[in-house]
């Protein structure tokens, strides 16, 4: 039965900000885990690019590449610190992105912090295009999904979530999606694909973007976005699949409760199987053919 028990998921529209100091950084993330907790989360997922306050909060940069390198230089003890607060609140908490130094290259690296300790690395595997223009980042380490006591979490760092096989290749029950974009169409984006996900899989997507913007680097000078959680459309969950969905740009948790069974009876009993139909479906393709027009 999964998830084998209710959890409550949390997906924040996060303000990140140029912070004066590491103190200063310290205290909004308690203040922001510490409301999750208050809700009664037990997953809660930071955006893609909040990291980046380390990096503020540490250095003065003025290029992307010099705020890469000063991310990298923090990510270790972001990591840490967003450890520290899963343990101390209890929850399973995805810590954002930054850059980080792996493998002898800057990756954009999530990290999923988990109430026992453990933290574990989920790095972004395509590129978008101005990340390859102007950034020297470069694509992490392969995605690795974590079977947990409420079912399997994965993540999927923003455009990562706009392509189906890497979520098929993990097979989640919970799909993370953390997401910095700069304008409206690209939040639209995201979200289209966390409800495509969802779904594809029969699962439930919990997306959270960036929002505010630190004009003095480019990474994050401009961002936008409306936080929210989705399942399928079909038995047990809502006729549009959003179980909850935010304001754009309004700074706060959106919550939303995933009831003990629901994945599972939405996959046996639902009105269609589309994640035990795939297989079929993806031996079907190549047979596909192309008439010319008359």
């Amino acid at each position: 039965m999964l998830p084998p028990r209710p959890v409550r998921l949390a997906a924040a529209c996060y303000p990140i900000e140029a912070l004066s100091g590491w103190d200063v950084l310290e205290s909004k993330l308690d203040r922001w885990v510490a409301e999750a907790a208050a809700e009664g989360a037990g997953i809660a997922v930071l955006p893609e690019y909040a990291g980046l306050e380390a990096a503020f909060a540490l250095s003065r940069e003025t290029t992307t590449a010099g705020w890469c390198e000063a991310s990298a230089a923090a990510a270790g003890r972001y990591a840490a610190l967003c450890a520290t607060l899963a343990h101390d609140y209890r929850l399973t908490l995805l810590a954002g992105s930054l850059p980080a130094r792996a493998h002898g290259r800057l990756v954009n690296r999530a990290f999923l912090c988990r109430p026992d300790g453990q933290v574990i690395a989920q790095d972004k595997q395509v590129l978008t295009p101005w990340e390859r223009a102007e950034t020297p980042l470069a694509a992490g380490a392969p995605l690795a999904a974590l079977d947990t006591g409420v079912g399997r979490l994965a993540t999927l760092v923003c455009y990562d979530s706009e392509f189906p096989p890497l979520a098929r290749a993990l097979a989640p029950d919970i799909l993370l999606i953390p997401s910095c974009t700069e304008a409206p169409a690209g939040d639209a984006r995201v979200r289209a694909a966390a409800r495509a996900r969802a779904l594809e899989g029969q699962c439930v997507t919990v997306h959270a973007p960036l929002t505010g913007a630190v004009r003095q680097c480019e990474i994050v000078d401009a961002n936008t976005g409306a936080a929210g959680i989705f399942g399928p459309p079909d038995l047990g969950f809502p006729d549009d699949g959003a179980l909850a969905l935010g304001e754009r740009d309004a700074p706060g948790w959106v919550v939303a409760d995933l009831p003990a069974g629901a994945l599972s009876a939405t996959r046996a009993e639902g009105a269609v199987a589309p994640r035990a139909h795939m297989a079929e479906a993806e031996a079907r393709a190549p047979h596909a053919t192309v008439r010319p027009a008359r």
